[in-house]
């Protein structure tokens, strides 16, 4: 058995121990967040196709088991975002993708171990005051999503898996416990390429090897659900830009590195660290 523990929500004080399942939360404000992330997922992914109709407000009502008001704001939120538009008396159909002049990232702007650092470093600005947020608002719910992420990603790492799942995962739920949809809409739309696992091969060429490395990220995770869970809002903050900041780290030493190999060609010069090289993230 390995030896890492997850500190258990006990210490909180939040909820009395109790032998009944913990319910899934039915707050109006919760559900519209799930619906909207869903169906904007399955838009943004291309699982819906622009001109194709969304399900009706009745489909939605029994899929997601909520009631027509929160469908009909989930729809606004969508609509607001330039994914849909309602066609009245016809249905809501998904609307084209919005041409240039939008801010986007997308996958070429992952294409070297620079374009990797670049996202890294937005992501500690926003990730860091999200953090903070989360441990001044985080509820019971949020904390449970949050140390579920982190059984799941040591899970992972005993299957022999990258991770990424319950790595993103942690880092989602951290978003939504701000409380403010938006650092969560922002995660979405980002999606799983912002681990830099998916872009660059680092926990198998990390010098500590696979195992260790992981582990070394799930306990940096760990140090920032101690501190949402303690409502400590400065250490929050602390714990997620040095998470952060140690993979930006990583990733300009193992930069460095290979652009100094004697064999670099002028194509490598021209575009420096391309995606697969062994890079430490």
């Amino acid at each position: 058995m390995n030896s890492w523990k997850t500190p258990s929500l006990a210490k909180t004080g939040d909820a009395p121990a109790t032998d009944e399942p913990p319910q899934r939360p039915r707050r109006p404000r919760g559900l519209v967040g799930e619906i909207v992330e869903n169906l904007a997922s399955s838009i943004r992914t291309g699982q819906m196709k622009p001109g194709e109709k969304l399900p009706t407000e009745a489909e939605i009502m029994v899929r997601f088991d909520v009631s027509r008001t929160v469908v009909r704001e989930s729809l606004s939120r969508l609509q607001a975002s330039g994914l849909v538009e309602t066609r009245h008396g016809i249905g809501t159909f998904v609307l084209p993708p919005q041409e240039a002049g939008n801010f986007k990232i997308t996958a070429e702007d992952f294409a070297t171990v620079a374009d990797v650092i670049s996202v890294l470093e937005l992501r500690i600005s926003l990730e860091t005051e999200a953090a903070g947020l989360a441990a001044q608002r985080r509820t019971p719910e949020n904390l449970s999503a949050l140390e579920a992420a982190l059984h799941a990603f040591q899970d992972s790492i005993n299957r022999d898996s990258d991770a990424v799942p319950p790595d993103f995962q942690f880092h989602m739920e951290v978003a939504r416990a701000t409380g403010n949809r938006h650092f969560a809409d922002l995660m979405t739309y980002l999606g799983t390429m912002i681990i830099p696992r998916t872009r660059v091969n680092t926990a198998h060429s990390a010098p500590e090897g696979r195992l260790n490395y992981l582990q070394r990220v799930n306990g940096e995770h760990e140090s920032i659900f101690i501190a949402i869970r303690d409502q400590d809002a400065e250490a929050a903050r602390a714990a997620m830009r040095t998470h952060l900041s140690n993979s930006r780290e990583r990733l300009r030493r193992g930069s460095n590195a290979h652009t100094t190999q004697p064999q670099a060609g002028p194509a490598e010069a021209l575009a420096p660290n391309p995606i697969g090289v062994n890079t430490l993230a």
